[in-house]
């Protein structure tokens, strides 16, 4: 395996779970002694500095969904690195299959992560179902998409894999503001599938009763229509004082070090890395029931699971942390506990080099 060079492709490298993973998929690689890197194709982003020195990088600023020069350019860069297979990410499955077309002997493997998926139909649906006759195989964040890729898509290489958390980022850049010990934190880019709207609704109701306490977002502002719905909300709600959004950190670790309870309100989930990224923070987590989540948090004995779209049933469970310090460092512990043994780089690195190789 170790002469055989391997390609992560993603859309970018702004800050997002996909992107994330794929970062330390290459790092990961590249660690056990393998041929590793990793292609931007639409645009460079904040995790690029998270790459390790020794992993071969290429941006090639695709401009289009087929774009000619960014096919030979990167089949090119293929050839002259010996890399034989492409593991591309969420979208980046069209790429992939564009450049199979030029390049047959490439071998492509698709990582869904998009717990959405499970919905397409039409042309979507019907686009992704031809493109991956060419896949050698596809991998999937959970039970759910695993199934989707079986009885759907009829892919006979389909398996699940877990994603896994890894804290590169060692700097202490980012203050959260607020008082110690009282601080809810959600780490999620402000993307109306993770439904900050919830959380908000359900912090204000709390807000009058303890004050004191603070919610933190952590994650890309894309300045668009649902971003302002959320800061129109503060605004409504006078809330400027207990609300904080800091946009893309990178030191991730140092802010859950901060953080006292976290959160994923989401509608919709594949296996969120932040959500392992709590665990290995040691932060007991509130957690809508989509995707992985409340398989992650065994159904309730780390976490508490709530179903989404429930703002009342939200508060509740954030109410109870905030009400006993012992229950926060039970379920931080077994929390951590889970991620620790059931989730780390060395189990998930070992089950991927197996899937390349079979």
């Amino acid at each position: 395996m170790n002469n055989l060079g391997v390609i992560q492709v993603i859309d970018s490298l702004d800050a997002g779970g996909a992107e994330v993973l794929a970062v330390n998929i290459a790092n990961g690689l590249s660690a056990e002694g393998i041929n590793s890197h990793l292609c931007a194709t639409r645009k460079e982003g904040i995790l690029k500095s998270n790459l390790n020195k020794n992993i071969g990088f290429l941006f090639l600023e695709k401009k289009n969904s087929i774009d000619f020069s960014a096919i030979f350019r990167f089949k090119n860069y293929l050839k002259r690195n010996k890399i034989g297979i492409i593991h591309a990410h969420t979208t980046s499955y069209f790429f992939a299959f564009c450049v199979k077309l030029v390049y047959p002997k490439v071998k492509i493997i698709w990582h869904n992560h998009t717990g959405n998926y499970i919905k397409l139909k039409g042309f979507k649906f019907l686009v992704i179902k031809f493109t991956s006759i060419f896949f050698k195989g596809i991998i999937n964040v959970n039970e759910e998409l695993n199934t989707w890729a079986l009885k759907k898509l009829k892919h006979k290489n389909a398996i699940k894999l877990d994603n896994f958390p890894q804290f590169i980022n060692k700097n202490n850049t980012t203050k959260l503001f607020g008082e110690e010990n009282k601080r809810i934190v959600i780490l999620a880019s402000l993307r109306e599938v993770k439904d900050h709207l919830n959380i908000l609704k359900a912090f204000n109701s709390l807000h009058i009763k303890y004050p004191d306490w603070t919610l933190h977002f952590i994650g890309k502002d894309f300045n668009d229509e649902y971003s302002n719905s959320l800061k129109l909300f503060v605004l409504e709600n006078n809330l400027e004082k207990s609300v904080y959004l800091y946009g893309v950190c990178l030191d991730i670790s140092n802010i859950l070090n901060q953080a006292t309870i976290a959160v994923l309100s989401s509608k919709s989930e594949g296996l969120p890395v932040s959500l392992l990224e709590y665990g290995l923070a040691k932060l007991p987590v509130v957690v809508t029931n989509v995707g992985e989540c409340g398989k992650v948090i065994e159904n309730d004995k780390s976490g508490i699971v709530v179903d989404k779209e429930n703002s009342f049933e939200l508060a509740n469970a954030l109410e109870e942390y905030i009400n006993s310090e012992e229950k926060r460092n039970t379920f931080a512990a077994l929390h951590y506990k889970n991620v620790a043994e059931n989730y780390s780089q060395k189990s998930f690195i070992n089950q991927l080099i197996k899937i390349y190789t079979s």
